[in-house]
């Protein structure tokens, strides 16, 4: 039996059931804008405008500001700590942009796969940015800033995996307090 010209087959995807089930391939782009932004901010940072001599001079004003004196090992010392906690953060950050720009942020449950994509997207970012400085004058790269780069964006994700995990027991509490404060 063939079917009629006028009416057509009904298949697995222009059923009714199955009708606007189709997501789109692409996320929305404000998230990949983002970033796209972070990651065009992070190689700004890279530029000899913010080379250590520019962080040393703000670590001095800012310790002048509050009349704290340090010696000169312990400020090398705050200073070295300040500067690795930016590669930390910038990378937790970014880390975490990845991960939400995977779904285009609708849904930040916990996905293992996506998590691992998003650390070592951010880990090869980290090696470009690295290279890059290796060319910029007053900087230079290191094995060791990849590495924090990389602990950087792990611990983005681990944020992005305690709130997966926080989030619904948070709820799931409320609404059984709920429930327990309706039975009485």
């Amino acid at each position: 039996m063939s079917s009629s010209p006028r009416k057509r087959p009904i298949t697995g995807l222009n059923s009714p059931r199955n009708r606007g089930a189709l997501k789109p391939v692409f996320p929305p782009p404000v998230w990949w804008l983002t970033t796209l932004a972070w990651g065009g901010t992070i190689y700004f940072f890279s530029t000899g405008t913010y080379s250590g001599s520019l962080t040393g001079w703000l670590l001095h004003e800012v310790l002048q500001l509050f009349h704290i004196t340090v010696s000169p090992a312990t400020f090398t010392v705050v200073h070295n700590l300040l500067r690795k906690l930016a590669h930390l953060t910038e990378y937790a950050i970014f880390g975490m942009l990845l991960y939400g720009s995977f779904s285009g942020g609708r849904d930040f449950s916990w996905r293992g796969r996506r998590a691992l994509a998003a650390v070592a997207i951010a880990a090869i970012y980290s090696l470009t940015d690295e290279f890059h400085q290796w060319f910029v004058p007053g900087r230079g790269a290191s094995v060791l800033d990849c590495g924090i780069d990389a602990a950087g964006a792990a611990v983005g994700i681990l944020l992005v995996y305690a709130r997966a995990r926080l989030v619904p027991a948070r709820t799931s509490s409320r609404t059984a307090a709920n429930t327990s404060a309706a039975e009485k």
